[in-house]
C-alpha cells in the first residue's frame, strides 16, 4: 500500500484503488503443444486480445529435434469466464493446428501425500503448504505405517492407514484410488512411499502421480542406498522428482538436485544430506506442477520455471 501524508491524516493514493482492481481480475494459464508451425503464437494472443486479457508471462520452447512447440501463458482479465468455456471458444484454433492443450484457472490443485517410514518429504511440504509457497493444497496423508500419524494430525490433516501385504496390495490399491476420488485429489505425491505401484494403477494415474527416487540418476537401487553410495566413494549425492510410470523410477524427470560431497562422508552423513535433496527436488516438482509448470513431451518434460 502507497500512503501520502496531508497536513492532518495519512490518504490513499488511488494507483491502490488500481492495485484492488487487478487483484480481483479473473488469472488463468493456457498451457499447449503441438507441431511447430507458422502462426500459432499469433493465434493465441489475437484469441486472449480479442477477450479483453492481458498476458502476463509467456514461456515457449521451440524443439528443433522433435519439431514441435511447447507454450505455457499466463493472462488475466476482468470478464465471466471458466476454464471450460475457454476451452470451447479456443477449440477452432486447436483443431487448426493439431494442439494438446488445456486452461486452468486459480483453483489450487489438490494434493494428497502418500509416505512410508520416512518423514522428511512429508514434513518439508506440510511446512511449505503452511506457508504458502507450495502451490498446491495438501487434502490427505495415507501412509502403510502409523509412524507419521501425529505429524499429519498436528498440521490438520485426515491421516489414513492402509496396511499392505503381498496377500493385501491389490486390495490396499483399490483403496488408495477411492481415496484419490473421496478427497478429489488432483495430485498424488509418493514422499518416499516405500512400495512399488502395479504397473495398473500407475497407468490409472499417468500424468497425475510425482515420486522422489534417492539418485540424481537411477541408480543404488534397493535396500541401503547411501551405503551403497559410500562403499562406491561418491562425490555427489542427488535425488530425482518423475512422473510415476510402470518402469520402476524411470519416469519422465520434472526435476534434479545434487549436492557434492567428500571422502569424509558417511553413511549417515550422506544419508542427511540426500534427505536435503530428496525435499528440494521434490516440493520444487510439486509446486511446478501445481503452477502448471510442466509439459509432458513423450519420456521427458518441458519445465518453464
Amino acid at each position: 500500500m502507497t500512503l501520502v501524508a496531508s497536513d492532518s491524516h495519512l490518504s490513499t493514493l488511488p494507483a491502490e484503488r488500481g492495485q484492488l482492481k487487478d487483484e480481483q481480475a479473473q488469472k488463468f494459464v493456457l498451457t499447449l503443444s503441438c507441431v511447430e508451425q507458422p502462426g500459432i503464437v499469433q493465434a493465441v494472443t489475437t484469441f486472449l486480445f480479442d477477450r479483453g486479457f492481458n498476458i502476463e508471462e509467456h514461456q515457449q520452447f521451440d524443439d528443433s529435434l522433435r519439431q514441435t512447440l511447447h507454450l505455457r501463458t499466463a493472462f488475466s482479465g476482468g470478464q465471466s469466464y471458466s476454464p471450460d468455456q475457454l476451452e470451447d471458444e479456443f477449440r477452432s484454433i486447436a483443431d487448426r493446428f493439431d494442439m494438446k492443450f488445456s486452461f486452468h484457472d486459480q483453483t489450487k490443485q489438490r494434493v494428497l501425500v502418500m509416505v512410508s517410514k520416512f518423514g522428511h518429504c512429508l514434513n518439508d511440504l506440510i511446512f511449505r503448504w503452511r506457508g504458502g509457497s507450495l502451490g498446491g493444497e495438501l487434502v490427505a496423508v495415507v501412509s502403510n505405517h502409523e509412524t507419521h500419524r501425529a505429524m499429519a494430525e498436528a498440521a490438520g490433516l485426515p491421516f489414513i492407514h492402509v496396511p499392505v501385504t503381498p496377500d493385501t496390495k491389490a486390495e490396499a490399491e483399490q483403496k488408495l484410488l477411492e481415496l484419490v476420488d473421496e478427497y478429489k485429489a488432483d495430485l498424488v505425491v509418493l514422499a518416499r512411499y516405500m512400495q512399488v505401484l502395479s504397473n495398473d494403477l500407475c497407468r490409472q494415474l499417468e500424468g497425475r502421480a510425482i515420486n522422489i527416487h534417492h539418485s540424481f540418476l537411477p541408480g543404488f537401487k534397493g535396500a541401503r542406498p547411501y551405503h551403497q553410495a559410500y562403499d562406491r566413494g561418491v562425490k555427489q549425492v542427488g535425488a530425482t522428482a518423475h512422473y510415476v510410470t510402470a518402469d520402476l523410477d524411470e519416469g519422465p524427470i520434472i526435476e534434479q538436485e545434487v549436492i557434492r560431497v567428500d571422502h569424509s562422508y558417511g553413511p549417515n552423513a550422506l544419508s542427511t544430506v540426500g534427505q536435503d535433496a530428496e525435499a528440494l527436488a521434490l516440493s520444487r516438482a510439486v509446486r511446478w506442477h501445481c503452477e502448471h509448470r510442466v509439459l509432458l513431451d513423450r519420456t521427458s518434460t518441458v519445465v518453464f520455471r
